[in-house]
């Protein structure tokens, strides 16, 4: 991932050297459970983790020659070893060591991305209670439908956030595993009980069933978990995007001192942040094919997997650390127009009312079309100036001998906010 899109923390925990140390993590651990074992001398792991050593530098230099990682990197290991490098990766394939360290590596990275969701979530459940009565027009297919509140639409980003945050629970579980079960998974040299007891030490269970490599279902689960929060991500920027166009201006992103939307128009302030979030979340979807593809393998291990996980896997986790911390930033900072949202609810002289009107004749005995046309002709004349539709409906005697009654309390725009505390209590919060 290019520079301007990878967060530091996770720039350091995907370079060569966190890389390096995880494989190391996996070899030392291996080396630990054959020396408690009788299987190498009992001093052998003390003094191999005492020593043990690599230079990324000179594995690039090993590989160079020998045009394999793993082994470059065992060689640059077994120059600090002297001659216990003997006992350095006794009995496993380049696979049980690079699996079960990619293992280690995509759990800790989840459990970064899972603070980061959780905060945003934070961050959303502060503006969904201060936000909870605040009017504004709920719209459908881009039109004024029926009047909602700015804490409800938040809920229910809320209520994504809780599925994702279980989802990479979920996924980052099932990706929590390893294996040393050798070339074609059948254990020649370390038996499932010290498999099991390695990778209990590192934080992982060993796999149900191996072959050379995990199965990559796992991987691919884990991939999906973070597509489907950039879509969380999307959809709130999205949102924000729309709100923000300069017909509506309802609510808007951020914009710093100092910044400047447009290099010809110095009256711009463009939703930069937000279109940006937008972009990151398809680039994410777009890898959801190829990781796909490495489910299925040639027999028990071919490579064509490897070259899309060394760039896909680092990104991906990138890409979705940052989009949180973005979209986090937007909705801490964003600014709501309250003044507008409660205007576009007045303005819109009660049409969106008419869902209400209809239902309440419907339950007054009328039959369907008859009383669709009756208020749509309402509805229409009213969009054309005059009258509201309150107006109109209060003049048609058909009507009020029916629901007039009911009308004042149908017009009343804010009769929603007697309903606002629903989508809180279904999300788990309290005013």
């Amino acid at each position: 991932m290019i520079a301007r899109y990878t967060p530091e923390v996770m720039a350091d925990f995907w370079g060569d050297k966190a890389k390096w140390q995880r494989v190391l993590e996996v070899e030392l651990a291996v080396a630990d459970i054959l020396s408690e074992d009788g299987i190498i001398p009992a001093d052998a792991s003390k003094i191999m983790r005492d020593r043990a050593e690599f230079d990324v530098e000179k594995i690039n230099e090993y590989e160079a020659v020998y045009r394999h990682d793993v082994i470059a990197f065992l060689m640059s290991v077994s120059d600090s070893l002297g001659e216990h490098k003997r006992y350095l990766h006794l009995g496993l394939t380049s696979y049980d060591v690079v699996d079960t360290a990619l293992s280690i590596a995509l759990s800790r990275a989840g459990d970064l991305i899972l603070d980061k969701l959780q905060q945003l979530r934070d961050t959303l459940a502060k503006q969904a209670l201060k936000h909870k009565n605040t009017l504004m027009p709920g719209r459908t297919h881009g039109v004024h439908a029926e009047i909602t509140t700015l804490g409800w639409k938040i809920c229910g980003w809320i209520a994504e956030a809780d599925r994702d945050l279980e989802r990479i629970k979920r996924a980052i579980e099932n990706v929590q595993v390893g294996k040393l079960s050798g070339a074609v998974g059948t254990y020649p040299t370390i038996t499932p009980e010290q498999e099991e007891r390695v990778c209990e030490r590192l934080g992982l269970k060993a796999d149900t069933i191996s072959t050379q490599i995990i199965p990559r279902d796992r991987h691919a689960e884990f991939m999906s978990a973070l597509a489907m929060i950039g879509g969380l991500v999307e959809r709130i920027a999205l949102e924000v995007r729309l709100l923000q166009h300069s017909e509506v201006e309802e609510l808007s992103e951020p914009f710093k001192s100092g910044q400047r939307g447009s290099s010809a128009m110095p009256h711009k302030k463009n939703p930069v942040v937000t279109e940006n979030l937008c972009g990151m979340a398809r680039l994410l979807r777009s890898w959801l094919s190829a990781v796909f593809e490495n489910i299925p393998s040639w027999h028990e291990r071919d490579i064509s997997h490897s070259s899309v996980e060394r760039v896909i896997f680092p990104d991906a986790t990138s890409v979705v650390y940052y989009m949180l911390t973005r979209c986090e930033w937007v909705v801490e900072n964003w600014h709501v127009n309250e003044a507008n949202m409660e205007d576009h609810v007045v303005s819109d002289r009660g049409l969106m009312a008419s869902g209400q009107v209809l239902t309440a004749l419907k339950l007054a005995g009328i039959e369907d079309d008859d009383i669709y046309k009756r208020v749509q002709k309402h509805a229409l004349a009213s969009r054309e100036g005059g009258a509201t539709i309150f107006e109109r409906i209060k003049s048609d005697e058909a009507i009020v001998d029916l629901i007039g009654d009911q009308l004042d309390s149908i017009f009343d725009d804010r009769a929603v906010l007697s309903r606002t505390d629903i989508p809180l209590k279904r999300v788990g919060l309290k005013d």
